[in-house]
């Protein structure tokens, strides 16, 4: 159970970090430790309806700002992530098990350049003559902000993820309110901090919870007017369909299962080397990670000979010392689902490494 020491996060809405309505909670836990590192709001309905409200009245004064406006405001929180990269790198390494080395050095890097991109695309967006169709008249294509955009972060990358979809949202003159994966909200709630001074009141909101009612809730409201979700195909489908009601647009990015198709005339270094990197990187919870291999009878046994010694090759442990290279699996849920794999594989099927506790 949370303790006197944890910390005590709050929702971002309308400019500041507020409690729940209905004072509920649940523990965020470290998944590398165990314990338990900070106690997060589960957001209700009510929370939900403020979240939005606070968007949608901040709309017509953020979406009427110029492109240069909104671009500086992007470029100083991409300053300001890089500043606080160590604080940051903490706090994604205990919340979502990241070895932080990598983190430092492959996401915080990226999550700033994305922001610069966004930044600098805002300023160049462009429409175009869509010919002339009657006698007198001109038809254009016009670029306009949509309104407020619900979006719902995952947990594999919850900070980069989310600077994924407040970046163009925020750049294009839209109101954004965010709910982070409920296993990891913390990184996203730390950016909000970071930007509370940067947007005016009502632009950006994190709001914390699970897919009901927080995020169904948010799905379903009538004052939001496009969903982006990174997750599951399940999740997808149904955000989809509850859009449809209101019509929402939809913005969806799912997860699949890459093959790695290996011939026999492979180079067998390269092969082993880059199918390693990308099934392994991110302790596998990546919706671009090797997840199955296809190798031809002549290279068969040494596909998974290398492969296993590959593996055998990674460093788990502590997730802040330089040495670890491979962190835990997110959440004790995630991680009994991948054990669900190993538990029902094939009778035919030869663990050649790991397996165990």
């Amino acid at each position: 159970m949370a303790t006197a020491d944890t910390t005590r996060l709050r929702n971002f809405i309308g400019g500041e970090l507020v409690e729940p309505a209905g004072g509920e909670r649940e523990d965020v836990i470290n998944p590398a430790t165990r314990e338990v590192i900070a106690s997060a709001p589960l957001s209700s309905e009510e929370d939900v309806d403020r979240a939005v409200a606070a968007a949608k009245g901040a709309f017509e004064t953020w979406s009427a700002t110029t492109p240069a406006e909104r671009s500086a405001a992007l470029l100083k929180l991409a300053d300001r992530i890089e500043e606080n990269a160590d604080e940051i790198a903490d706090i994604e390494s205990a919340n979502a098990g990241k070895p932080r080395q990598a983190f430092l050095g492959d996401e915080v890097p990226a999550m700033a350049d994305q922001l610069r991109f966004f930044a600098g695309a805002c300023r160049v967006m462009e429409g175009k003559a869509a010919g002339e169709y009657l006698e007198g008249y001109t038809s254009i294509v016009r670029r306009e902000p949509i309104g407020v955009i619900g979006q719902i972060a995952p947990w594999n990358y919850p900070l980069m993820m989310a600077v994924w979809k407040i970046g163009p949202a925020l750049a294009t003159g839209n109101t954004v309110v965010l709910k982070p994966a409920e296993t990891t909200p913390m990184s996203a709630l730390k950016m909000a901090e970071l930007a509370a001074d940067l947007f005016p009141e009502g632009v950006f909101n994190v709001v914390t919870g699970h897919g009901e009612p927080t995020g169904s809730t948010l799905v379903t409201h009538p004052d939001v007017d496009m969903v982006s979700l990174t997750g599951s195909p399940r999740t997808g489908k149904w955000i989809a369909k509850a859009a449809a009601d209101t019509l929402k647009r939809v913005h969806l990015e799912l997860g699949g299962k890459a093959p790695v198709v290996v011939f026999d005339d492979a180079d067998m270094d390269t092969v082993l080397e880059t199918v390693a990197g990308t099934g392994y990187y991110n302790a596998g919870q990546d919706c671009t990670a090797a997840t199955r291999v296809l190798a031809g009878k002549g290279v068969y046994d040494d596909v998974v000979a290398g492969l296993a010694a590959q593996a055998k090759g990674f460093v788990m442990g502590d997730t802040t010392s330089p040495d670890t290279n491979l962190g835990p699996l997110s959440s004790a849920g995630h991680r009994e689902r991948v054990e669900g794999f190993l538990e029902r594989r094939p009778g035919h099927a030869e663990l050649v490494t790991g397996g165990g506790e």
